[in-house]
Order: C-alpha cells, then sequence, then structure tokens
C-alpha cells in the first residue's frame, strides 16, 4: 500500500522555519509506535536544523536509535509508581516539559497525553494532536450497511499532526528517504543470534521468518493451519530455514513442539538479547510471514516483504505496514468484516470465520513468490 502525503487545508499555517526543538509524543503499543519512524525520519531528513525529541516506552529505544543526528529518544517507563494516578499525569508533564519543547506533537491522543498538553498550553507551548478519524473507522466497522472506505494510514494521521505545524515533507518511499527505515547493519548481536545470522546468510537456501500470533484473537490464523503452511513450504524448500518470532508462554511452548518437530525450524526470538538483535535478524529474510501485529510493522522497518494474514481487522482501517504492498494481504471477503479496528470484539458469527476459511494454501502461495531458491 502506497504511503500517500495528504494535501494541507487551505487554514494551513505560515511554514514553519525548521529551527527549534519539537517534542513528539506517542507511548503505546509496539505497532504503532513503530509507525510513527518512518514519518519522524522523514521530518528529520528535511529539517536537519530542527531538534527531534521523542517521547515514548522503554522498548522503543530499538527503533530511535542512530535515526538521525537530530533525533533524541527518551523512555518513560508508564508502569513506574512515579507516573500512576493523577499526580503521575502531573509528574510526566513535568519530565517532558524538562526536555525543553518549543512546540509539541501528540501522536496519542489519550488521557495521559491529553493532560499534557493542557499543561503545555497552560505553559504557553504551541500543541498539535492527532485526529483518530472515529466516524469513518466506526463506518468501517459497524455490524450493517457497512461504508468500506480506506481510512488514512497511521502515517498519514502522524504526518498531518506536523503539516498542521507548518512543516512541509514528503512521506512517500519514492520521495528520497532510503530503506530500510531502521538501519541496524552496524549492530552486535548476542553470541546466539549471531550464530544464527551467519548461519541463514551462509545458507543458499536462506531463510523466511513466521511470526504467527497477536494479541487479540481474532487476529490470529489458527495454529494448527499455520503449522500446515509451514509443513508446505519445508516439504518444498527443505533447505529453507524458518524462523519463528514471538514471545509469551503459549507462543514458547508451540514454538518449542515445532522446532522438535522440524530440523530448519528455530525458535529465533529466544536467541535474541532485545529488539535489535530481531530486527537484524528479520533483516536476512526473504519476508515474514505475519499477522496484523508489531511483528509486521518491526519487518517493514528493516524493509522486508510481509505476507499479512487478516480476519477480524482489515488494512482498510489505515495499519498495513510501512511500503507494504497489498498484493501480500491475505483475507477473504465476508459481509462481517471488519467487525472492529482492533480485533478485540467477540465474533458474533462465533470462532472468527473470517481467519478459519483461509487455506493454508492460500497463504503458502502468496510467501513462495518470495523464496528465490529450489535448495
Amino acid at each position: 500500500m502506497t504511503n500517500t502525503r495528504r494535501k494541507a487545508s487551505a487554514s494551513s499555517p505560515a511554514p514553519h522555519d525548521g529551527h527549534g526543538r519539537i517534542l513528539v509524543m506517542r507511548f503505546s503499543a509496539i505497532g504503532d509506535v513503530a509507525m510513527t519512524v518512518p514519518v519522524v525520519k522523514a521530518l528529520a531528513a528535511a529539517y536537519p536544523q530542527m531538534r527531534i525529541i521523542v517521547a515514548s516506552r522503554p522498548f522503543a529505544k530499538a527503533f530511535y536509535e542512530g535515526l538521525a543526528d537530530n533525533v533524541e529518544f527518551h523512555a518513560f517507563d508508564l508502569k513506574a509508581r512515579r507516573y500512576k494516578g493523577l499526580m503521575g499525569m502531573e509528574h510526566l508533564y513535568r519530565d517532558l516539559a524538562s526536555l525543553q519543547p518549543d512546540r509539541v506533537a501528540d501522536l496519542h491522543d489519550v488521557l495521559r497525553t491529553k493532560y499534557a498538553r493542557l499543561r503545555f498550553c497552560m505553559a504557553g507551548i504551541p500543541v498539535y494532536h492527532l485526529d483518530k478519524h472515529r466516524k469513518g473507522r466506526r463506518g468501517l466497522t459497524r455490524r450493517h450497511s457497512k461504508i468500506l472506505v480506506q481510512q488514512p494510514t497511521s502515517f498519514e494521521k502522524y504526518h498531518a499532526v506536523f503539516e498542521r505545524m507548518g512543516l512541509e515533507f514528503s512521506l512517500s518511499p519514492e520521495g528520497g528517504h532510503d530503506f530500510p527505515t531502521v538501519d541496524v547493519s552496524s549492530h552486535e548481536l548476542a553470541p546466539s543470534a549471531q550464530r544464527l545470522y551467519d548461519e541463514i546468510t551462509s545458507n543458499p537456501a536462506g531463510a523466511i521468518g513466521i511470526a504467527p500470533f497477536a494479541a487479540p484473537e481474532g487476529k490470529i490464523y489458527p495454529i494448527y493451519k499455520m503449522e500446515q503452511v509451514m509443513a508446505m513450504l519445508i516439504a518444498v524448500h527443505p533447505r529453507m530455514r524458518i524462523l519463528l518470532f514471538g514471545g509469551g508462554k503459549r507462543e514458547e511452548e508451540i514454538f518449542m513442539q515445532w522446532e522438535r518437530r522440524y530440523a530448519t525450524v528455530v525458535y529465533a526470538s529466544s536467541l535474541c538479547g532485545g529488539m535489535r538483535d530481531e530486527l537484524k535478524l528479520m533483516g536476512r529474510l526473504h519476508c515474514l510471514l505475519s499477522m496484523d501485529s508489531g511483528n509486521m510493522h518491526l519487518a517493514s522497518l528493516v524493509g522486508i516483504p510481509v505476507i499479512s494474514v487478516w480476519g477480524a481487522t482489515h488494512p482498510l482501517a489505515g495499519f498495513m505496514g510501512w511500503g507494504q504492498s497489498e498484493d501480500d494481504i491475505v483475507g477473504i471477503d465476508m459481509e462481517c468484516r471488519p467487525c472492529s479496528i482492533y480485533g478485540n470484539k467477540p465474533c458474533y458469527k462465533g470462532g472468527y470465520p473470517c481467519m478459519k476459511n483461509i487455506t493454508p494454501e492460500q497463504v503458502a502461495q502468496k510467501v513462495e513468490r518470495y523464496i528465490f531458491s529450489d535448495y
């Protein structure tokens, strides 16, 4: 899906002078934060004299480390006692204010960032915030007479916040911004991850990745069917390595079973010392097979193709990975799709047939397009 630049409105402010200190806030899940990275990188390239201060959760350091000379990252552990309750919101504001921004971009628009915006406004600091386009989302997910219209992508919505500041820059991948977005080429891997990296680099058959899990059930392709996909690919490419990505107790149990069952399958995440290890391993893959999940966005940041499987959610909601192609989407048309934006609502047909009715052959055929070896 092409990430196009949205036109500025007639009421757009005068162009920004390209200097100063802009605070960018986004504190949510991995995928949402990952989608800020191409936008911030493009902004940093367009305005090299501007200081861009990114405030997010600690995991996001993996995305922003070394992104650009004029980008600095600050981690905020919102689970810490300091940030709990009403006083916690005040503490967060004070810690953000200590970074001395002269403008604020709220790319989250939740209670704690709204509070911070209010306090910045009281201090005379201009603030700009995300438009979540809730009306369009409601039309997309209502049960009857759905309005199946493409919603602005997250990249476009983030971009629009900066446009309202008077900052003009292109988001198009063809606009001169290089791929991959996150460069992990010089990152030093943990020893176990380095051994795997060396192995797949020297393997003529190469490797693919599979990330079969997501938080809500409505986003997960049935695990027994995913194993069938894997078995099909192994039968055709017996020397190709398959790297598994994900965490959590359930994932670990299934991944370890698959490791024992298939000689070419390895639980890659268990060998990694952090997210940058995972990013670097992903960068060596033919492609990643993923759900609508954070891993889809991680792989997008290192510039590899992602075969994404969609059930209760839908790309029309605007959450496709950066630079990814609609040709790599796997999904089936049903009158009830999408039933939710995030895949967290109960299936009123029962059992998510939107996922269960996708055949393993459909998924395997999409992956085959990116396997370049006959080994």
